[in-house]
């Protein structure tokens, strides 16, 4: 069997992205959206990833990622299946990590199965810090990497996309990926390929 090609896709440029790269801070975006400069880098990656005959599309169910995924993946020829995932969401260190319900992502996306989610997907455990965050365990969120990985490592597709987020791919494959930009992952090996 030939090994699965795995291409992460950071998402485009979320409106937490924006302000905090203006203020370092925090702006309080839960559940942030992509911004107009974002839907541009959507559209651009969407380009260059027309012609990958890829056989699933797995988004974490963050706005972000959603948009995302429906920008690049809507109308692609290869028709490849959506799968809305949590095992990949982002670390959860700020606002925009928070998520929304189930039942809001269904009526907003009704296009995007999300009925198999619990209601409340993301890490809500334990006392929230000062503005109100439930910050993820390092331990919960290294777990979840590796469980992600054995998750890839057992589909049967042999051409997946990973639609997702910056730091928890940084700690999937090392690379510190920008909006929109994306690298290949090969399990077998551990090798790494950024995409022009």
């Amino acid at each position: 069997m030939t090994p699965t090609r795995i291409v992460c896709i950071r998402h485009g440029e979320s409106t937490f992205n924006a302000a905090h790269r203006l203020t370092g801070r925090d702006p309080g975006h839960i559940d942030a959206r992509l911004t107009e400069r974002g839907l541009a880098q959507v559209a651009a990656a969407r380009a260059g990833l027309h012609d990958i005959a890829f056989d699933l599309v797995v988004t974490s169910p963050l706005t972000r990622a959603i948009q995302t995924t429906k920008g690049i993946f809507s109308g692609h020829p290869a028709e490849p299946k959506i799968l809305v995932e949590v095992l990949h969401r982002e670390c959860q260190e700020s606002s925009c990590d928070m998520g929304r319900a189930a039942s809001v992502l269904a009526a907003e996306f009704p296009d995007v199965a999300v009925d198999h989610l619990p209601e409340i997907w993301w890490h809500a455990e334990g006392e929230p810090d000062a503005d109100g965050i439930h910050v993820e365990p390092r331990t919960l969120f290294d777990a979840r990497v590796a469980d992600f990985r054995d998750w890839l490592a057992a589909r049967r597709e042999r051409t997946i996309a990973v639609v997702g987020h910056g730091t928890f791919f940084f700690h999937l494959t090392g690379v510190w990926l920008d909006n929109c930009e994306t690298v290949e992952l090969d399990l077998g090996t551990d090798r790494i390929t950024r995409r022009a």
